[in-house]
Parts: structure tokens; C-alpha cells; sequence
């Protein structure tokens, strides 16, 4: 990107227009984001009722490899980025040839791959599980006895604990393996959780790069629960060692646009690696109520090729994920009581009916101290009906 693109300009005769791949939540955040700061917004996704494409000024509703629609939003666009990081890294590419995008595809092909993610952290010397890949009969024959007891995941495709299984013999490695269609897949090693860790790194086309504080996530069923971020949450030691890892990592693939990836911090005190995303993050969602710039504001400014600046947490977090299980058939959680709590934030995504599993938003908690908002946290939680943490 040669030129910033400035909030409120005409490029090419339109007014300046930021695009999306896919409609989710992180693509309905990021447009209300553009939007706050002057920028119309478009979003191609195929649903109908995607919550970014309800809130956008233009949305192509067209699969993510039609050309026709990738036709009309690099029309209407200045720039685009991606929301999930599924999206097809042959799309990206394809749009790229006539309007910036971030990130880039190649980027986002390592994340969509296990096993060229975890040669990437190989390759920036961020340590990871011992692992094996598994493509043919004769890898999964060669496995190590040590690797075991492991978790078998499918090299893409894999999100929230899908595409995962434990297996603790080499029978049910096989078993495994076969139950997950004989895809290319990879074994890690099972190790010793204490907890787990991720961060965010913003990295614009000119190499500079913030990063938010290092984020405390509890998973519950492969799915993240709690998030919780401010002084003491993750040892400062282990916390130095995360964001520079991280930094490794977006600064190996020329990364640009904002970039999580996910910790595991082990009973011995060791961090090892667990994956990334090419995107803003859930664990991220805290930045919107406690910090002076979100990471959706940062996703902003990267594509856009505007100045970053060292984002400042003003007040300690916790956020808490609020699934479809909350919901009582045909009403809504208490949510008057819960807005009753001092410094409690209710962030709602649009989606139109509620199941079990389905994100359906978040709640962040924010207040003077740790422990007055870890208090308020788990009132909010008692309330919801979401379990104690």
C-alpha cells in the first residue's frame, strides 16, 4: 500500500470503502469499527442475515470463491481483509491483483494448515508440542511411541475443538484417524496444562507493530469461556516470552492486519506455542471497554495504512463468552440484572436464533481493581447461569 487511506476520502470517485470477507461477529465488530471512523464498509459473505452483512452499506451475498462477487467487491472497495480465517487463500489471491488486501494470502494459507503453522513457529524458534504429521498409512505407522497419549487434529478446517480427538494407544490413533476420514492431520503430544495464554500484535505494511497485554483464557468443551486481563494474570516473565514470541511470528511472514496466536502454559512454567489466528480474536474482545483502542480499531488502521499506536489497557478485564446454551426457549437471559453490575458491558452479535455451542455474544467486565472485577465477573456469571471460574 503505497498511500494511507483516509477516513472520509473519495478513492477512485466513491466514498472510501473497506471490505470484508465473511459475516460473522469479528466482521460485524470490525464494521461497526470502520464505520465509527468515517469509512463505509462492505462485506461478502452468503448468508443473508450475516451479522456483518446486516450492518454494512453494501453486502455481496455470494460463496467466497464466486467470481462475480469478488467482482463486485473489489468494485465498491479501497481495501479488504478477512474475518475467519477459512476463507480461501485462492480468493484473497484473486482479490489482491486489484485492491490491497490484508492480510495477505499466503499468511492466512499458514494458518488454515496445522502442519505449515507449526513449521512456521519451528522456523521463528518459538518453541512447540512435539508432534508428528500424519498424510499417509505409513506416517501414521511410523508415529512415535512417545507422542502418545496425544491429541489427533485435522491439519485444516479445525476450530473451537472440532476436528480433535484424544487418543491414548496407537489403536486409537488409527481408530481415530479413520473416523476423521483419513485427512491429513497432525499428533500432538499431550502436556501438562497450568493454563493457557494468547496475544495480540497489530503489524502495519510498514513493519511497525503494538501489541495488547498478554490475555489469561479458560476453554471449556474446546470453546473459549473467560478471558480475563490485567496486573498478575499471567507471571511477567511468561508474559515478556508471549509477546515476543508472537512478535517473532508476525514479523517471519510479513504479517499485516492483527494477529493472535494461542499459548499453553505448562505445569513447569514453560510456554509452548498452540496456534494463530490471522485475524482479530475472541480472546480479544475485552480491548473494546477496557482499553483506549480496541482491536478492531487496529484491524482498521492496518489496512488502511494509518499510524498504530502502543494501545493502553486503562482498566483490568474480564470478558465472558455467552453462548446459545444461556438462552431459555423462546425468551433471553436476564440481561437487566446483569446490566444492574457496576462496570458490565453487553456486546450482542445479531444472530437471530440462539442453539448451544452458537456464539451469541460477549460480556466484558471492567472496574477500578482485579479483584472487584473478578467479583462483579462471576455475580454476572451466577446470573447467566454460566459455571464459577
Amino acid at each position: 500500500m503505497s498511500r494511507a487511506i483516509l477516513p472520509g476520502s473519495m478513492v477512485k470517485g466513491q466514498p472510501a470503502t473497506l471490505g470484508v470477507m465473511g459475516g460473522g461477529q469479528l466482521g460485524r465488530m470490525f464494521v461497526h469499527a470502520a464505520q465509527a471512523m468515517g469509512y463505509f464498509t462492505a462485506v461478502l459473505d452468503p448468508d443473508a442475515a450475516s451479522p456483518a452483512g446486516l450492518v454494512s452499506h453494501h453486502h455481496v451475498q455470494t460463496d467466497y470463491l464466486d467470481e462475480q462477487g469478488l467482482q463486485q467487491l473489489m468494485a465498491c472497495c479501497s481495501a479488504i481483509t478477512t474475518e475467519f480465517e477459512n476463507v480461501p487463500a485462492p480468493a484473497l489471491r484473486t482479490l489482491a491483483a486489484q485492491c490491497p488486501v490484508a492480510p495477505g494470502a499466503d499468511a492466512v494459507a499458514i494458518a488454515q494448515d496445522r502442519a505449515a503453522e507449526k513449521a512456521h513457529f519451528v522456523r521463528c524458534g518459538v518453541p512447540v508440542a512435539p508432534h508428528a504429521v500424519i498424510d499417509t498409512s505409513e506416517q501414521l505407522a511410523a508415529v512415535a511411541d512417545d507422542l502418545l497419549p496425544g491429541i489427533l487434529k485435522t491439519a485444516r478446517m479445525g476450530y473451537d475443538g472440532k476436528g480433535q480427538i484424544r487418543v491414548k494407544t496407537r489403536q486409537e490413533l488409527a481408530a481415530a484417524w479413520d473416523e476423521l476420514k483419513n485427512v491429513p492431520c497432525v499428533l500432538e503430544k499431550m502436556l501438562p496444562l497450568m493454563a493457557e495464554c494468547s496475544v495480540i500484535v497489530a503489524r502495519g505494511a510498514d513493519g511497525q507493530m503494538v501489541n495488547f497485554p498478554v490475555q489469561l483464557n479458560l476453554h471449556r468443551e474446546g470453546i473459549l469461556a473467560v478471558t480475563t486481563v490485567g496486573d498478575g494474570a499471567v507471571p511477567a516473565d511468561l508474559a515478556a516470552q508471549a509477546v515476543a514470541a508472537t512478535r517473532a511470528i508476525a514479523e517471519g511472514i510479513h504479517y499485516v492486519g492483527v494477529l493472535c496466536v494461542e499459548f499453553f502454559i505448562l505445569e513447569g512454567g514453560q510456554l509452548v506455542v498452540n496456534e494463530m489466528a490471522p485475524r482479530p480474536h475472541n480472546s480479544g474482545h475485552y480491548t473494546m471497554n477496557a482499553c483506549d483502542q480496541s482491536q478492531f480499531e487496529l484491524q482498521v488502521r492496518t489496512l488502511a495504512g494509518l499510524p498504530l499506536t502502543q494501545p493502553c489497557q486503562h482498566s483490568p478485564a474480564i470478558m465472558l463468552n455467552l453462548l446459545g446454551d444461556l438462552w431459555p426457549e423462546g425468551g433471553a437471559p436476564a440481561w437487566d440484572k446483569v446490566l444492574a453490575l457496576p462496570g458490565s458491558h453487553l456486546h450482542l452479535y445479531g444472530k437471530l436464533s440462539a442453539r448451544p455451542g452458537r456464539k451469541m455474544g460477549h460480556l466484558n467486565i471492567t472496574g477500578v481493581t482485579p479483584e472487584a472485577v473478578r467479583a462483579t465477573a462471576l455475580q454476572a456469571a451466577a446470573l447467566l447461569g454460566i459455571e464459577a471460574f
